[in-house]
């Protein structure tokens, strides 16, 4: 059987409960249902980035090809990227 979750006061002090608790004391992870939010829009922050003409032209191109927009496609590499880069060089504990 799990542990009852606790009342908190607010959002700190929840904050600093499962800082110091294992949740799995707490919550069937085993009886979990996939859900989907459609609807969520991640976080996003601009920035400024300087790249060489030649580069720029090459990805435009390459976007054109694909039919997305050429930022779309820098975020697409982006991500795979750095999701190789985690996969053969995860973060120590």
């Amino acid at each position: 059987m799990k542990n009852k979750i606790p009342k908190f006061k607010n959002e700190d002090a929840e904050r600093a409960f499962w800082a110091s608790h294992d949740s799995a004391d707490y919550v069937d992870w085993g009886k979990g249902e996939k859900m989907i939010f459609s609807n969520l829009k991640p976080s996003v922050k601009s920035i400024s980035l300087r790249l060489p003409e030649s580069m720029l032209e090459e990805l435009r191109l390459l976007a054109n090809k694909r039919d997305v927009p050429y930022q779309s496609l820098l975020k697409i590499f982006l991500s795979e990227r750095i999701e190789q880069e985690l996969k053969f060089h995860p973060r120590r504990a």
